[in-house]
């Protein structure tokens, strides 16, 4: 079994920057894949990015392409979003997620497992 933890998010001005981290433990999957999705309020749960952790690939949606950053650390085991030029629309409850199969996917369901959020707020 596999348990992601979320950190990192708070509260930021517009043009702000966060680093969220996503740290994993329990199994480990020699092939995997790492998701980020957020959540407004009233909206449904969309895809931000995603990486290939055994080539380190990446994917983003049109919307951050430019300002956020997705890296990895394979000694921790962990995962980061690294997100600039905030904007306000930008404000989201934001999830890591892990699949077991190496190849991208903006689904929600071809992920098996999910943290428990962090709260990003980008005021002004």
């Amino acid at each position: 079994q596999v348990q992601l933890v979320e950190s990192g998010g708070g509260l930021v001005q517009a043009g702000g920057s966060l680093r969220l981290s996503c740290a994993a433990s329990g199994r480990t999957f020699s092939r995997y894949k790492m998701g980020w999705f957020r959540q407004a309020p009233g909206k449904e749960r969309e895809f931000v990015g995603a990486i290939s952790w055994s080539t380190g690939s990446t994917d983003y949606a049109d919307s951050v392409k430019g300002r956020f950053t997705i890296s990895r650390d394979n000694a921790k085991n962990t995962v980061y979003l690294q997100m600039n030029s905030l904007k306000p629309d930008d404000t989201a409850v934001y999830y890591c997620a892990m699949g077991v199969y190496t190849v991208f996917s903006r689904m929600r369901n071809e992920y098996d497992y999910w943290g428990q959020g962090t709260q990003v707020t980008v005021s002004s």
